[in-house]
């Protein structure tokens, strides 16, 4: 399901409602659902799985904290497991948007909703920026792995030490210089040029977009009113 950018930034929008209103549990998980639903039908439905499967352990967790009534173990873990269940739906939301929305696609929409241009700059840069870091972070990895350093799934966690020195420090000295460039490249395209700019890639809300918006919005909506 390829719903258009600003039908995708409105469920980002949507997401952060949920955790504005802390509406119940059921629309949380439902509004859960149906945004996993178009991150797998636009093809990461690897990734809608694992982020569904986590959903489900927090869900667990929060629900055998409320059978501890004596603050002990139980009513602790469940305390994360709360905060970080809340914050999914925006997590996903937002997955979806960045993860099946390119550049192009994201100015242009920006620009059809009569964005300023001081805010389509770094938006198009935060975009860029995200992906050419994890691409730093795996090119690191495999040195490392070459060199025998941190080797395996868990190594981060059980040398944190190496990991602050051979990954986290790398990447922070190379972020100011990949921002520089890509606001370098942006700027180069053209995209600070006043004036009326044209875009080759086409967008357009079709019924998808507006039926799919509708029902995301029905059960925060009866949460909110009290219905649900």
């Amino acid at each position: 399901m390829a719903l258009d950018p600003r039908a995708k930034l409105y469920l980002v929008a949507l997401a952060n409602l949920l955790l504005f209103f802390h509406v119940d549990v059921a629309v949380e998980a439902l509004t859960m659902l149906l945004l996993l639903l178009p991150l797998a039908i636009a093809g990461k439905w690897t990734v809608a799985a694992r982020l569904g499967c986590i959903y489900l352990l927090l869900l667990a967790g929060t629900w055998a904290s409320t059978l501890d009534d004596d603050g002990g173990w139980l009513h602790m873990l469940g305390l994360p497991c709360v905060g970080i269940r809340m914050m999914m739906p925006c997590l996903v939301a937002g997955i979806y948007a960045f993860a099946t929305t390119t550049a192009s696609q994201f100015i242009c929409a920006l620009r059809r909703m009569r964005v300023p241009e001081v805010i389509v700059i770094p938006c198009v840069v935060c975009i860029r920026f995200f992906p050419t870091i994890h691409d730093d972070y795996h090119q690191i990895r495999d040195a490392m792995a070459l060199r025998g350093i941190a080797q395996g799934s868990f190594a981060l966690l059980r040398h944190p030490a190496q990991s602050l020195e051979y990954i986290l420090m790398p990447l922070l000295m190379n972020a100011t210089g990949v921002a520089q460039d890509l606001s370098v490249a942006a700027l180069t395209k053209g995209i600070g040029i006043s004036g009326p700019h044209t875009c080759h890639t086409e967008i357009r809300m079709c019924k998808i977009d507006w039926a799919w918006m509708f029902i995301c919005t029905v059960p925060l909506a009866l949460g909110i009113g009290g219905a649900w």
